[in-house]
């Protein structure tokens, strides 16, 4: 399977950022990509208050990006949207997988939410108007389970350890807006560490850059392998990176060092 990993600085005007996305999923559909991954909050990153109206995971966004996996003949996982919620206050950060044909073969509503303070730094309290997922999934993607997050889940190894164990996951999928401040020092740590330890390829896809209000993503979006090792990382800069992901690889890591094998807790 070869995947695409889709690098944005998604803002405020959400038919640019809908326009930058279709086309690095038609240059991920050039490069032959089978499977194209795009960030965190694709389609708006920006102030509350012109947010656009949430959404059904079949409306306007859902459609938009059914129609460009169609299209283009690709798996296209959707990085995330905001999703209408339980109430009027929140709504999901939701995940949307399209297959080739443009058809909706699963979604995933992020279940760790960023709450977060740190002195002169960072305040951040997702929860505040976004409502938690309940459930785990994993995806059959071109006949290739793989197993769904968003962004801070990736700090909670249990996650991935379920996906991978009870979702029998070969592919862990991470869309992102990771901020500079932490990405700097966490991001590719993390990443590899999930794949090492569950033995999984890990797919990323970052947002990068300036974003209002007072935001900045890290980028570095990548492709790991099931033994840490780094296959493709992008560049600061919006765009495209691909890598092929080796299932026999993958078959031979988890006979060779049988760690999922060998647990006892």
């Amino acid at each position: 399977m070869r995947v695409a990993v889709c690098q944005l600085n998604s803002r405020e005007d959400r038919a640019e950022n809908l326009r930058v996305a279709r086309d690095l999923l038609e240059r991920a559909a050039a490069a032959g990509a089978d499977l194209a991954v795009l960030p965190e909050y694709v389609d708006y990153l920006g102030p509350g208050k012109t947010a656009p109206d949430p959404e059904t995971i079949d409306g306007e966004f859902a459609r938009f990006f059914a129609r460009a996996a169609r299209e283009l003949g690709i798996w296209v996982h959707a990085g995330s949207f905001h999703e209408a919620g339980p109430d009027a206050e929140h709504t999901y950060n939701t995940t949307l997988i399209f297959d080739p044909g443009g058809s909706l073969t699963a979604s995933y509503r992020k279940i760790h939410l960023y709450d977060v303070e740190i002195a002169g730094r960072v305040s951040y309290q997702e929860s505040r108007t976004v409502a938690p997922g309940s459930e785990t999934v994993v995806a059959e993607i071109g006949g290739v389970r793989t197993g769904l997050s968003i962004c801070y889940d990736l700090r909670f190894p249990e996650l991935y350890r379920r996906l991978a164990v009870e979702g029998d996951a070969r592919v862990l999928v991470v869309p992102a807006a990771f901020m500079m401040h932490t990405g700097r020092d966490h991001w590719e740590v993390l990443l590899r560490a999930r794949a090492i330890e569950n033995q999984c390829y890990v797919v990323a896809a970052g947002q990068i850059g300036d974003h209002e209000p007072g935001r900045t993503c890290f980028g570095r979006s990548m492709v790991i392998d099931p033994w840490g090792t780094v296959l493709a990382q992008a560049p600061d800069a919006i765009g495209i990176v691909t890598a092929d992901l080796d299932f026999s690889r993958l078959e031979k890591i988890r006979s060779e060092l049988p760690s999922l094998a060998n647990r006892r807790l």
